[in-house]
């Protein structure tokens, strides 16, 4: 089983790898190897019946699109969201790239409606203006709304090209090895021996440990990433109305009066719901989701607030911490979600199913457990939580009220950053990394414009 390249993960990064490739060099020989179902395959049974079936593994982390575009399915087009690439490239060679990979999505069938564009600076000014006199800085970025059922279009429809491109693509195959010959990676071992002449790890975040095993395994060197870690706020729309209709997503970054730390809100899903992922060790974490059709929008919002956490020497296990404390909250609710009031968790007390019975607000996420968060975070990131919730209530006033929902624990696990030179090699010769996996991306339009510099460089251009 020789091939010219095989690539390890279907998300994004791995997807847009082969796609480009293929594109330039048609006919040569491309594997795919991916743990989880092709996407006409993937459901979740929750979003039918309210209760997590356990999926192993979990259709909404793991298949072809990978996770984050079996979610909500934003583009975020910025430079200055979703990693590290202003690191290997020229800025404006990396806004060339957003509008290539924008411009594909479209082809596919995106949205042509862009949030946050010129039309909007009108009431991004405002939101601004007040950020300001919250001490909160407001960053600023167009976005394309897929939605979950629009990214389930797209991604079946590039997945069925790179069928009708030739790529062999292999789902439910787990990669537990690489084969490395001297300095040069030779294959990788899965259900079988595959062996290629180049390697890409583009295996998204719910692989991240798995990669940074593999790095410790063959002395490939890594910096310590970060973790964030947080909760999932649930409010009725009016409280965000202005936003969600005409910015769609507001991204704001706080920097706490006590600790200093730094806190933003991220993944804004408006009329959406709020859903758990698993991931491969069973381990239970909060995200949300938001539908484009009408008759699957809800009248609630949902958004995360995350408290970014990195560390120096000698501590140097970030995803480990970030597990360990969502264990906790799983620990308390038998494997579930964990959902408070914030008014019980201003004054100290657990929230009950008798007090969200008496709720205005009514979760989206029908199984989570009504319990008390601050028995599962530490008092630094709670207290961050408090004081980015007051500032931003001076926003969208009625955020702070008792009846908004707080769940937890949402932690996104972000990898060691693996050392790869400007063209994405390893020391191997031949072994290239990237994704959010990788720790060099973050989100879809970074995973895929880090996929189109791989395939491009797979293909000899060079001039990425």
């Amino acid at each position: 089983m020789n091939y010219d390249c095989i690539i390890v993960g279907a998300g994004p990064a791995g997807i847009f790898t082969a796609l480009e490739y293929l594109k330039r060099r048609p006919g040569k020989k491309i594997l795919v190897l991916e743990k989880g179902k092709r996407i006409e395959e993937r459901s979740c049974p929750m979003r039918k019946t309210g209760w997590c079936s356990n999926c192993d593994p979990c259709n909404i982390t793991v298949g072809f699109s990978g996770a984050g575009a079996f979610s909500d399915g934003k583009l975020i087009l910025s430079p200055e969201i979703g990693g590290k690439l202003d690191q290997y490239l020229p800025e404006e060679k990396h806004r060339e790239l957003i509008r290539y990979v924008d411009d594909l999505y479209l082809s596919y069938g995106a949205d042509t409606r862009l949030y946050g564009g010129e039309l909007e600076k009108g009431v991004m000014s405002e939101i601004r203006q007040k950020a300001i006199r919250s001490n909160l800085t407001l960053v600023e970025s167009p976005v394309r709304h897929m939605g979950t059922e629009g990214s389930y279009e797209i991604y079946t429809l590039i997945q069925k090209e790179l069928f009708d491109r030739g790529a062999d693509i292999r789902f439910n195959t787990e990669v537990t090895d690489l084969i490395v010959e001297g300095d040069a990676v030779a294959g990788v071992r899965a259900d079988a021996d595959y062996f290629g002449k180049s390697v890409v790890l583009a295996v998204g975040r719910e692989g991240a440990s798995w990669l940074n095993e593999l790095c410790l395994r063959y002395g490939i060197e890594t910096k310590i990433g970060g973790v964030d870690i947080g909760v999932r706020i649930e409010v009725r729309n009016e409280i965000m109305k202005e936003v969600n209709e005409r910015v769609y997503e507001s991204k704001l970054i706080y920097y706490t009066p006590t600790f200093d730390d730094r806190v933003r809100t991220f993944c804004q899903n408006p009329a959406g719901i709020v859903a758990t992922e698993y991931y491969g060790d069973g381990l239970a974490v909060v995200n949300g989701h938001s539908y484009k059709a009408a008759n699957l929008k809800t009248g609630n919002t949902n958004f995360a607030i995350l408290v970014s956490n990195y560390f120096t020497h000698p501590f140097k296990e970030p995803i480990e911490y970030g597990k360990y404390i969502a264990r906790l909250g799983n620990m308390l609710s038998g494997n579930k979600i964990i959902v408070q009031r914030y008014g019980d968790l201003r004054r100290g007390r657990r929230t009950t199913i008798e007090r969200l019975k008496r709720n205005n607000l009514r979760p989206t996420l029908k199984d989570a457990v009504p319990g008390d968060l601050s028995l599962v975070l530490p008092y630094r990131i709670m207290l961050d939580i408090k004081e980015m919730i007051e500032a931003l209530d001076n926003i969208f006033p009625g955020l702070a009220s008792d009846e908004t929902l707080l769940y937890g624990v949402e932690v996104k696990f972000y990898s060691n950053i693996i050392s790869v030179n400007n063209r994405f090699e390893t020391r191997y010769r031949g072994l290239y990394a990237g994704g959010d996996g990788a720790g060099i991306t973050r989100g879809l339009v970074q995973s895929s414009i880090n996929g189109v510099l791989i395939g491009r460089m797979l293909s000899g251009d060079e001039d990425h």
